[in-house]
């Protein structure tokens, strides 16, 4: 496999890494940052990549590998100064307000659940979630399930303290 086909394989997935970035970083910056590392992470892999695995597959599981190691290593550092608080939403597939929303709530999820809910709302079955995630497909489900309340409860409160129902 050569430069050429990976650069197409990227361009032609770069959605995933976008969901990704902006569901696990604060500001644009961090955004560049974390999108450049995930595409280097891909190269340096992308010799292993045998093609059992549908490529959205394998490029889910480096870039989620990258972003829990980027955030382990940032978790060491101690910030003084306050970031700005930059919740918009710049991905052109959020359309609308409620789907703004669903965003916002999932950011506030653990890292592994944010993980988790994108993988199921890209449509990923759940073995296949599981086996990326490498947890069973029972614990997978029943951590499903309760990462659903979870939003509900969220998007509930979302809209109760929106002063709508």
């Amino acid at each position: 496999m050569n430069e050429k086909h990976f650069i197409e394989l990227l361009q032609q997935n770069q959605g995933i890494i976008y969901k990704l970035v902006n569901l696990y970083a604060q500001d644009d910056e961090e955004k560049k940052d974390l999108y450049q590392e995930i595409a280097l992470q891909c190269w340096k892999s992308f010799a292993t990549w045998r093609g059992d695995a549908k490529f959205s597959t394998w490029l889910y599981r480096i870039g989620l590998n990258t972003i829990f190691t980027m955030k382990r290593k940032k978790s060491a550092i101690v910030y003084t100064d306050t970031l700005p608080d930059t919740d918009t939403v710049n991905n052109a597939t959020l359309q609308n307000e409620n789907s703004a929303l669903l965003y916002k709530c999932i950011k506030l999820l653990a890292e592994t659940d944010r993980a988790i809910i994108l993988l199921h709302l890209e449509g990923y079955e759940n073995n296949e979630i599981a086996g990326l995630l490498g947890i069973s497909a029972n614990s997978l489900g029943v951590k499903l399930h309760r990462i659903k309340q979870r939003l509900t409860q969220l998007l509930q409160q979302f809209n109760l303290s929106n002063g709508s129902k």
